[in-house]
């Protein structure tokens, strides 16, 4: 196996771009989705690939702020898309 750190560097830059394509196709799927789930479920799948793009761009950069960073977002996106099926399956989300 190689320990080349281009070989790292060149399959994180192709990561970057394939998680930040697949972003672009979920938005799309938040614009034109035909249902509310559908959409609440494309929104849900950009957090989890922004929190990818923040772990790879710390692997890119070498920086550790990144992962707390990725950290933080995940636990945003996860509170966020329950008080989105909240809101979508009963109308509020605080009683």
């Amino acid at each position: 196996m190689s320990d080349d750190p281009a070989v790292l560097e060149w399959t994180v830059r192709t990561a970057l771009i394939l998680v930040s394509g697949l972003c672009l196709l979920c938005g799309y799927r938040v614009v034109q989705g035909p249902t509310t789930p559908d959409r609440v479920v494309a929104l849900d799948a950009i957090a989890t690939n922004v929190v990818a793009i923040a772990v790879l761009f710390a692997l890119q950069t070498g920086r550790g702020l990144f992962i707390t960073v990725s950290l933080v977002l995940a636990i945003i996106g996860f509170i966020a898309t329950v008080a989105v099926a909240k809101f979508v399956t009963e109308g509020e989300i605080i009683e």
